[in-house]
């Protein structure tokens, strides 16, 4: 039998799985914490300073500042105020860099040597750094281990989004992928829950990098994917993953057996480059890494201007987590309708995304009114985390096995350089108070009508080997000649146009 045969014998989503998934997917909440922590662990107080004599020192600059009320960041203990202000935000790119090299690093390296090994790996510098973080002794100690906790994550966030979707089978992985991206908007929502709480941003530190600590000894006895194992032509070791699931799924005299993949000359010589020479993943890849990159500038950006907005920074960093749950319920409707599927319900909320922001426009910036530009971006935020949800499972089902995981941190990759321009984008305020909002408005129209130039995924195989990607071309059925083709007729307008 082969993989999904095998899938469908033992569970998809036996009760073995969902331990395994519930596991992964809670270590999200860890991960929202370390990426959202420095919104608050970098606030900067309110102060009043003498403009006109004001020294460009940071210590003479600390003298003559008069904070306005108690505030503990790395702001207040490093004096980063007027001409050092932008090491705040450079402090926040330097995770997003870090993240950008994890993905390129790291990523290629799951398809080669296996996810769990790069997982575990990741997964345990990263609370290293973590802790490091917190007891940094000065700004540049900070920011550097900021820019090797980014790395870490680009070695395991990515990796434990890819093994949660290859634990279960196909018809799971909508649901699955949707949980994992809705547990992280919770716990940007917890964050700021807990940093209501903690004030001092040490303690907040240790506190947010701590559960890291438990998670890592739970996921030492997670398995290697089994999908990951079929497409490396080992048999036996995904046989005994699979005998694994089946037993604790309560089949425990079940045994699997399964047949060798299809797979053509050069199908184990894959990696990063064959996202370059083959045509249709060249063209795909080019389209996601751009709709990648629009969702993470929206989608960061939005949420580190909540720290920005008038009123409590800790209820708006809740709220910039909590808007987002509506939209997975949506996410999970639309997404599994045949009228509407991945590539129409992710360019739709793409364009609303972008649309929401623009709308800021026409409103004023400090409005007491109920629709104001706080509204509007909070709508805009709704929308692009229902995207960007659905871009993460829409990418998962387009590439193959053997390069998924590449093909996600190219992705991810250039998703991380929006996460790099992210936290300067509110600075464009400065030019006019709704600039960040147009900027975020125009890339997310354009990203939703480029992505309609991807082709459909749902209720289509997953593909395990490159070889098994569709051509350019649509072929004529065994038997048929003329128009009967096998493939759709928006993928084959597809196919004309990037031919």
């Amino acid at each position: 039998m082969d993989l999904e045969e095998a899938f469908a014998l033992v569970g998809e989503y036996g009760k073995y799985q969902k331990r395994l998934t519930a596991l992964l997917i809670s270590a999200q909440i860890y991960i929202a914490w370390q990426s959202m922590l420095i919104v608050l662990v970098g606030a900067v107080p309110t102060y009043d300073a003498v403009k006109s004599d004001l020294p460009t020192s940071t210590e003479d600059a600390a003298k003559k500042a008069i904070l306005t009320h108690d505030l503990s960041s790395i702001v207040t203990e490093w004096h980063l105020i007027e001409s050092q202000a932008f090491k705040v935000s450079l402090a926040g790119s330097f995770f997003f860099v870090g993240v950008l090299i994890g993905n390129v690093l790291f990523g290629p390296l799951a398809d080669k040597i296996g996810r769990r090994p790069v997982f575990l790996t990741g997964f345990l510098f990263y609370i290293i750094f973590g802790f490091v973080t917190a007891f940094a002794s000065n700004y540049e100690i900070f920011a550097a281990s900021r820019l090797l906790a980014g790395l870490m994550n680009g070695g395991m966030a990515l990796v434990s989004f890819v093994l949660v979707q290859e634990y279960v089978g196909k018809s799971y992985w909508a649901l699955t992928g949707t949980m994992t991206n809705m547990t992280f908007a919770i716990g940007i929502a917890l964050f700021g829950v807990l940093g209501y709480y903690i004030r001092q941003w040490r303690t907040l530190a240790v506190a947010a990098n701590s559960p890291g600590a438990v998670l890592f000894l739970f996921c030492l006895t997670a398995p290697e994917s089994p999908r990951w194992l079929y497409s490396q032509g080992l048999l036996k070791e995904a046989e005994e993953v699979m005998n694994c699931f089946a037993a604790r799924n309560g089949n425990e005299g079940l045994r699997v057996k399964l047949k060798s993949p299809t797979v053509k000359s050069g199908d184990f010589n894959y990696g990063v480059l064959n996202l370059v020479k083959h045509p249709v993943l060249r063209w795909q890849t080019i389209i996601l890494m751009y709709v990648w990159y629009v969702c993470s500038l929206v989608y960061y950006g939005l949420t580190m201007n909540a720290g920005e907005l008038k009123g409590n920074r800790y209820l708006n960093v809740s709220l910039y987590g909590l808007v987002e749950l509506p939209s997975y319920p949506l996410c999970m409707y639309f997404i599994n309708k045949q009228w509407a599927g991945r590539r129409k319900t992710s360019s739709v909320f793409l364009i609303f995304a972008g649309f929401s922001c623009m709308a800021s426009l026409f409103l004023p910036y400090n409005s007491s009114s109920w629709l104001n530009v706080t509204a509007l971006a909070l709508l805009g935020k709704l929308a692009i985390s229902a995207a960007f949800n659905v871009i993460y499972i829409y990418t998962s089902e387009i590439y193959p096995t053997v390069i998924r995981n590449a093909g996600l941190g190219v992705c991810s990759m250039s998703c991380r350089f929006g996460g790099i321009l992210a936290p300067f984008v509110p600075s464009l305020k400065v030019l006019h108070d709704t600039m960040p909002f147009i900027v975020f408005g125009l890339a997310g129209i354009s990203a939703g009508f480029l992505d309609l130039f991807l082709p459909e995924t749902l209720n289509k195989p997953i593909t395990e080997t490159v070889s098994e990607v569709e051509p350019l071309t649509c072929q004529p059925l065994e038997g048929k000649e003329g128009k009967d083709s096998n493939c759709s007729k928006e993928d084959e307008t597809w196919r004309q146009w990037i031919h």
